[in-house]
């Protein structure tokens, strides 16, 4: 994506459910744990650069040993930095341990991250600052072994400031008014009530010993998730981790953020990614399920599992910008995915080069659209195929004309590259622009000057920035007759309140257009008009989307000249055309992850449309902060 954006986060969780001594007599080493989460987390670390943490539970500890051990870090390499400290860790166990190395009892005495319950998480600041203490996982501590809860996420609530007022109502005193510590003390309570549920069922019939013991038998974690997610408006996958062993991950109920698991007789493992899953495992595709949306994978202290629901499902929107661009392509329906959406925009493609390949140069913005640049190649050359059969039925062409018809192949070049080192979004939004005309290069002359026609596609177009001080300026430095951007992706008119950082209005390229084009017909009065209706729809419980109403106006195409002429840089020679997919094509090329409320409006949850309409009243307003 040429408009770098923050997103997402990425969950690792791993259940040894055999004991310690097992793997270390299998593998022959006590780190089998501990290389696995390196492979889930290094493989999702697109997920996440800003910050790192992993939690370890130990099952099964005598009392007045440490059992729970936790390592954060915002360092520069955050995988690497909390990896080390673990190879120095066992360096240290095998040197004062020497033949207790492999002494499962010795280890877990001695030395943290020695345990069989991992969860980790990799972290994009999309709020606040990046510190330390804004990095999962999140530890709730007590001395009661069942009451201490780690939890870390991949999530984003709409409705922080009710989920707030709620934890107040019940007596609590929240320090921060953030979601990640709502969502923790909320389900902290209810962890808390119901251990004490069953303390007091057998207070006075058993010692507290022994109701201890029963308390981690009988507290049931799908019925503390029903009563603490209750309230939850949002995208999410929540991990947790109780201090006895019990473990959970749950999915939202409209399958927003993606949770997927593997398990055999040696582990259950969860992560945001299929890919990372069949890298540390060596597992089929097929073996690896999706979390039904609205459950929890809840792994008992024993280390049997299941999926319990605790709320019920809405319709599946699970996000489709995860297949456009946040997951990995590697994993192969993703790659299949992105290689259609790059082979549905041909119709429109050849329309923009007036179907003259001959003097078409093709090529793609590095690196997150190349497989749908393969899937717009690839349409070529059926497009090619077809044409080809057609002239040779129909003209019975001589020799010559024949194998110049079947030698001919599209020009491919590689026209934009990226230099990585530099990255955009290190910087404030008002030094933003110094850095984006840096970012990229170009190749030169590979271009036939004032004839051809280049064709660049990027997987997505969020702000429009890049394009117009960067990559536009340096492809007509080339001296081509015409350049045609393609987006694999939807026009982008909405905020995104579920875990991306797109929330506001004016970011957006699309919103831009459309506010000229209000400007041109004489409509800017349907921008108070819908100002009004979003401030009236503040107190109401399930609002619409009235920001809608500010696109009906137009025509698809409109809009996307619209964009053309705001991207287009000052003094540009060549002319300038914008295509992009149709929500139409994004879902035939994603049928399954149909969440696509960022180019339609159609948010899955009511949050999603109380964040929209305030995020309009902010630019209205002149207020440049997130709805959310």
């Amino acid at each position: 994506m040429s408009d770098a954006i923050k997103h997402e986060c990425g969950i690792a969780f791993l259940r040894l459910r055999k004991p310690l001594q097992y793997y270390i007599d299998k593998y022959n080493t006590p780190t089998y744990a501990v290389n696995k989460m390196y492979l889930l987390m290094q493989k999702q670390h697109n997920r996440g650069q800003d910050g790192v943490g992993v939690a370890n539970i130990k099952l099964n500890m005598e009392p007045g040993y440490r059992y729970i051990s936790r390592y954060r870090t915002v360092d520069s390499q955050p995988i690497e930095d909390i990896f080390q400290k673990f190879g120095k860790k066992y360096r240290k166990a095998q040197r004062e341990g020497k033949e207790n190395y492999m002494n499962e009892k010795w280890l877990k005495q001695n030395f943290g991250f020695t345990g069989e319950v991992w969860l980790g998480h990799l972290r994009y600041g999309t709020h606040g600052k990046n510190s330390i203490e804004s990095c999962h996982p999140f530890l709730r501590q007590n001395n009661w072994r069942s009451r201490n809860l780690v939890v870390a996420g991949n999530f984003n609530m709409t409705n922080v400031d009710e989920l707030f007022d709620k934890l107040v109502e019940i007596g609590q005193h929240p320090k921060e008014k953030v979601d990640t510590v709502t969502v923790m003390e909320k389900i902290g309570h209810f962890l808390d009530e119901g251990n004490q549920a069953v303390f007091d069922k057998y207070k006075g019939k058993l010692t507290n010993q022994e109701i201890t013991d029963l308390i981690e038998e009988e507290l049931d974690l799908g019925r503390i998730l029903e009563r603490s997610c209750k309230d939850f408006d949002g995208g999410y996958t929540m991990a947790g981790m109780v201090g006895y062993g019990a473990s959970f991950v749950a999915r939202d109920p409209a399958g927003i953020r993606p949770a997927y698991y593997y398990a055999d007789d040696e582990v259950v493992v969860v992560a945001s990614e299929k890919p990372a899953i069949k890298t540390a495992f060596g597992c089929e595709y097929d073996e690896i399920k999706e979390i039904e949306p609205g459950h929890a994978m809840i792994v008992g202290k024993d280390g049997d599992y299941q999926q319990v629901k605790y709320k019920e499902k809405l319709e599946k929107k699970s996000c489709s910008f995860e297949r456009i661009y946040f997951s990995r392509g590697t994993d192969p329906d993703i790659y299949r995915e992105r290689r259609k959406l790059g082979e549905l925009l041909i119709p429109k493609v050849l329309k923009a080069i007036n179907f003259d390949l001959k003097n078409a140069v093709f090529s793609f913005i590095p690196n997150t659209a190349e497989t749908s640049f393969l899937g717009l190649m690839s349409g070529v050359d059926r497009y090619l195929i077809d044409k080809r059969k057609d002239i040779i039925l129909e003209n019975k062409p001589s020799t010559d004309t024949l194998e110049e018809l079947l030698s001919f192949r599209p020009r491919v070049e590689k026209l934009v590259l990226k230099d990585a080192k530099l990255r955009t979004f290190i910087t404030d939004d008002e030094h933003r622009d110094d850095l984006v005309a840096h970012v990229y290069d170009t190749t030169y002359e590979v271009i036939n000057k004032d004839t051809d026609t280049l064709v660049i596609i990027d997987d997505s177009i969020v702000r429009g920035t890049t394009l117009e001080k960067s990559i536009l300026t340096l492809l007509d430095r080339l001296n081509p007759k015409k350049i045609v951007v393609v987006s694999s992706a939807p026009q982008i008119r909405f905020p995104d309140c579920y875990g991306i950082d797109m929330s506001k209005m004016k970011d957006f390229v699309a919103f831009r257009a459309v506010l000229e084009l209000l400007k041109e017909t004489n409509q800017e009065y349907l921008l108070d008009e819908v100002f009004e209706l979003c401030q009236a729809s503040i107190e109401q419980r399930e609002p619409e989307n009235y920001v809608k109403r500010l696109y009906e106006p137009f025509e698809y195409e409109q809009i996307s000249k619209k964009i053309a002429e705001i991207v287009k840089p000052e003094g540009m020679k060549a002319e300038l055309e914008v295509v992009y997919q149709t929500v139409e094509s994004l879902h035939d090329a994603c049928p399954n992850h149909l969440g696509d409320w960022y180019f339609t409006g159609d948010y899955p949850t009511p949050g999603g449309n109380r964040v929209v309409n305030k995020a309009f009243m902010n630019f209205m307003k002149g207020v440049t902060v997130r709805a959310y």
